[in-house]
């Protein structure tokens, strides 16, 4: 499936400038290269105040998305709803609860991200953080994949992963990077703490930034020496070791 198919379009300058001002949650918007004028200006400034991604293509895109007059500019709206990161842990705190997110760093397969969204909806994870800069557009079919569960869960939104650390790292967060040759085995880690983990791309794993950012590195551990698990896979059994140290029952 095509994601263009799956989530609906808004198209034309002013039909989306209007659109953002008024709070429709908009998943990704694609300009022409060349596009400019005050309401370009516009659309760009309030994408960067509201992290929407802008990805900039060529006509020939555009005219592949829409027979519509476009102007330079077509959106995908969302069919999902999107939380401040700091509002995100202001309301886990506020409930009482430890927060537990997933940082998904250059994750873009729609299938692994509604995989990830189940199994951390299940075993308790607050939250699911996208870095606008290389996050996978939540279609249609990560929304099947996912059970349902991306509705439920929170969903935020932020520029980059240095910016989602950052954030994190001021709230007394700790961040735990997942990779293969990861210093302590996930079962040694505290995840009773306030807790992020950040699972890194399909092919490359987590990024430089995380590796020399992280307060600390965790492995899963593998019977065999194969290459690696698949990230969806390796989430949910983290996060099953988090759930398992949070209910106190050490089964």
């Amino acid at each position: 499936m095509k994601p263009a198919r799956s989530l609906p379009l808004l198209i034309g300058r002013k039909p989306l400038l209007e659109a953002i001002q008024q709070g429709t949650a908009i998943e990704k918007i694609f300009m022409l290269r060349t596009a400019s004028g005050p309401e370009i200006t516009a659309i760009k400034q309030l994408a960067r105040e509201r992290h929407i991604p802008i990805s900039q293509v060529p006509v020939e895109k555009l005219d592949s998305m829409t027979r519509a007059q476009h102007q330079g500019v077509v959106a995908w709206t969302s069919l999902l709803q999107y939380v401040e990161l700091q509002d995100a842990i202001s309301m886990v705190v506020d409930k009482g609860d430890v927060p537990l997110f997933i940082l998904l760093d250059g994750v873009t397969d729609v299938r692994n991200v509604g995989a990830i969204a189940r199994s951390a909806w299940c075993c308790g994870a607050q939250g699911i953080i996208l870095p606008t800069s290389s996050s996978a557009s939540l279609t249609e079919e990560a929304i099947k994949t996912s059970a349902g569960a991306l509705h439920k869960i929170m969903l935020c939104r932020i520029p980059s992963v240095p910016q989602a650390i950052d954030v994190l790292r001021l709230n007394g967060i700790q961040v735990l990077g997942t990779e293969m040759r990861g210093s302590v085995p996930v079962y040694e880690s505290d995840l009773t703490i306030p807790s992020c983990v950040v699972m890194g791309a399909e092919d490359t794993g987590i990024s430089k930034d995380v590796l020399k950012r992280a307060d600390k590195l965790i492995r899963i551990p593998m019977a065999v020496n194969f290459d690696s698990l698949n990230v969806s896979v390796a989430a949910g059994m983290i996060l099953y070791e988090a759930i398992r140290q949070r209910s106190g029952t050490g089964q």
